[in-house]
């Protein structure tokens, strides 16, 4: 496949395009800065550098693309403005490109954080209301919603995974996270997954037909509590002792991965961040 790629050099794209490469596919990547894809670009990858809101003949540079995978976002450390502008509009204009160069499949990596502290007993569904709580997911559910709009009224082929908290293949993101972390409920579980995994789920959204306007949770089988994971990275205990009267819901950062199990054939390559442990692989 032809595959048109944004936020290459990110945390998650800098893992997946080589993913895609393995496989075969021809890839195309937009960025900002090209002196970080010379890796890229020395294994045969076509860069093209430019912002999503400044470059010119978008929908030229995807001419002949299969899908689109838009992994680009602003997460933290901007203010809200500039994360609107990176997160929804960016999303927006790419889409509207992708439309016009009659681009087939419009693959769009969203965050289960989307749901919120939710309202609901159980692990949240795709189905669910999103309540966003900070401009991040608050951002992305915006973006969903465009999107989501442009596929009814447009027929974008759209499709939206939402990824539980990402780990893995010496991505920093828990030991970035943990001094946050420290400070909710030890007890707090949170679902997870890993890059092997996230990037299994960008493949089958990706590759499989008849799909279009499907939303997906993505995560482990196995959440895990924030004593465990501070505990794991050498935190010290009794620096948890603070946090044990917070109150939390506990489902929040819960997910159902039913629809794409039983509608993708997902299955985690590392069904909880032991088994990545265990397996070298963090």
């Amino acid at each position: 496949m032809n595959i048109f790629v944004t936020g290459a050099t990110g945390k998650i794209g800098s893992r997946f395009v080589p993913r895609l490469l393995q496989r075969g596919h021809n890839i195309k990547i937009l960025v900002r800065d090209v002196s970080k894809a010379d890796s890229f670009r020395q294994q045969g990858v076509e860069v093209i550098e430019g912002d999503l809101l400044h470059i010119e003949n978008l929908a030229t540079a995807l001419q002949g693309m299969d899908t689109v995978v838009h992994l680009a976002a602003q997460f933290r450390g901007v203010d809200e403005a500039t994360a609107r502008m990176s997160n929804i509009d960016a999303s927006i204009v790419l889409a509207e490109a992708a439309l016009k160069a009659n681009v087939p499949r419009f693959v769009f990596a969203s965050t289960n954080l989307v749901y919120g502290a939710g309202t609901h007993s159980r692990p949240s569904r795709e189905e669910d209301g999103l309540r966003p709580a900070f401009p991040y997911p608050q951002t992305k559910a915006a973006a969903e919603k465009d999107l989501l709009l442009m596929h009814h009224e447009q027929g974008l082929g759209l499709r939206i995974v939402r990824f539980a908290f990402v780990y893995g293949e010496r991505d920093p993101h828990i030991s970035e996270f943990l001094p946050i972390m420290s400070k909710w409920n030890p007890a707090k579980r949170l679902h997870m997954v890993h890059h092997a995994d996230v990037g299994q789920a960008l493949l089958l959204a990706t590759t499989t037909p008849d799909i279009d306007g499907s939303i997906y949770n993505v995560a482990d089988d196995s959440p895990i509590t924030v004593s465990e994971l501070v505990q794991l990275h050498g935190f010290p205990h009794q620096e948890l002792v603070g946090a044990l009267q917070q109150e939390f819901n506990p489902w929040d950062m819960i997910v159902d991965t039913t629809r794409i199990r039983n509608e993708l054939n997902y299955r985690p390559i590392f069904p909880s961040f032991y088994t990545a442990r265990d397996a070298g692989a963090l």
